[in-house]
């Protein structure tokens, strides 16, 4: 169970705080939800206690581990030669996942593949709600601002395709 002030991650959405728990007659049935506010957007969101495994709602990484998501980053990709159809849904499942592990390779792959043909509309859409949920969880994780994060997720993908 997470507490006012924890930092989590609502996968799909991104990272935030959480501001309270409160009650709610939502549908005529009475139920605590934590009250998250997601900075990027100024968002805020409700959970249901009782659906947090369900959503995957999970703690911020530690500044450890932002290490392991620098070497994702940084590493070279898994070329595969599918369909952008194929390559879109194996994505999308990646972003639900939760993991930003899975979330980096995906900002990864698809913006180098970006460099070498132009995404499709619905793959840009993908990348940008990628790297938004990532670079939120970062900005917690390291105590960064969003634009230092963003302009650093840059370089280290960049580095990453030899330019």
């Amino acid at each position: 169970m997470f507490a006012v002030g924890d930092k989590v991650v609502y996968p799909m959405h991104g990272a935030g705080v959480i501001e309270a728990i409160e009650e709610h007659e939502v549908l005529g049935r009475r139920q605590s939800y934590y009250i998250l506010a997601i900075p990027r957007g100024g968002m805020r969101v409700m959970i249901p206690l009782q659906n947090v495994n369900t959503v995957g709602l999970r703690g911020v990484i530690d500044k450890t581990e932002v290490d392991k998501v620098v070497e994702v980053l940084a590493s070279a990709p898994v070329q595969t030669g599918t369909s952008w159809n194929r390559r879109f849904n194996a994505n999308l499942a990646k972003i639900k996942s939760g993991s930003i592990f899975q979330v980096a390779e995906v900002v990864r792959s698809l913006t180098l593949q970006d460099r070498v043909k132009r995404l499709s509309a619905g793959e840009r859409r993908l990348l940008e709600t990628a790297r938004h949920i990532m670079v939120s969880e970062l900005v917690l994780a390291s105590g960064r601002d969003p634009e230092s994060v963003e302009s650093w997720v840059e370089g280290l993908v960049m580095s990453t395709s030899g330019n």
